[in-house]
């Protein structure tokens, strides 16, 4: 019981943490791919630090056939985190965030396809309500939020997709666990990013200041290496449904930051919108009981 106590209280802050990311983000004068870059390097140097210490050996023999699936995923997520930094620039944190949460609903509406799974009338409603809320926070025929506020959910729902893409990848990757999948994928992202850099924005590191270098090494250290660490470490102690529950901790502490520090507001429709998303997600995330 100790044990489980502990390891809900590890997931918990690590998804407050992840919750806190867009404001550093947006003190961090380089481009959004970066500091996807620079953030998956410094990611990397803490999980393997942390696998070295903890004596952990990633069984190269046993996942090599999955490679090019890690490879796959990891490309997903470094331009999965390009797509959400892109959309912190252009829209509010709550707007950006609860628009990267329709993620779950994408993964849902295209398991059958997939997987041959059947949805349910839950499964149904679920993705119906999720995606009214979508509709209710972008304020489809209403552009007083002006061209920047679609554009940021257009990015933010991108990432989603990205997002979703790469949770589908991830269930045909069987033979490799957490916190050696997730390294391998950072690995991954370094490698596609890498020459995007160099034939995009290049290295602009020379053009952060203080604060700047300051928030790089938090979102590197504490929300990417840190995190998931504590996230990988507590999720095989949690069952699925605690899981589910605790990782709406990250949305809600992003609105709540994005209200109380950032100053920024939301419309009464964006309030239910997001509320919808939030609501049927975590239905839909949650065993239906027989």
């Amino acid at each position: 019981m100790k044990s489980n106590n502990k390891s809900r209280l590890m997931l918990a802050a690590s998804m407050s943490i992840f919750g806190t990311l867009a404001p550093f983000v947006r003190n961090i004068a380089v481009t959004s791919g970066e500091l996807a870059l620079y953030r998956a390097i410094l990611a990397t140097i803490i999980i393997t630090s942390f696998m070295v210490i903890t004596k952990q050996k990633i069984p190269f023999r046993d996942i090599r056939k999955e490679l090019p699936l890690l490879l796959l995923s990891g490309a997903g997520m470094g331009i999965n985190w390009i797509l959400l930094f892109e959309a912190y620039k252009y829209t509010t944190v709550s707007v950006a965030t609860l628009s990267y949460y329709f993620a779950p609903v994408i993964v849902t509406a295209v398991s059958p396809f997939l997987f041959k799974e059947k949805l349910t009338k839950k499964q149904l409603i679920c993705f119906a309500m999720s995606t009214l809320g979508i509709i209710l926070i972008t304020g489809i025929g209403d552009m007083s939020g002006g061209s920047n506020h679609i554009t940021g959910i257009m990015f933010a729902l991108g990432a989603a997709v990205l997002y979703a893409s790469v949770v589908l990848v991830n269930k045909f990757i069987r033979n490799v666990n957490g916190i050696h999948r997730t390294l391998l994928q950072f690995l991954s992202a370094i490698v596609v990013l890498i020459p995007y850099i160099i034939a995009t924005s290049g290295i602009t590191l020379a053009n952060l200041d203080a604060k700047g270098w300051i928030c790089l090494l938090v979102i590197g250290i504490v929300h990417t290496g840190l995190a998931y660490c504590m996230y990988f470490t507590a999720l095989k102690d949690v069952s699925g449904q605690q899981a589910a529950i605790l990782s709406y901790i990250d949305p809600l502490v992003a609105v709540l930051i994005s209200v109380t520090l950032l100053g920024e507001s939301m419309n009464i429709m964006q309030i239910i919108g997001g509320a919808l998303i939030l609501g049927f997600t975590l239905w839909n995330e949650l065993p239906q009981k027989k």
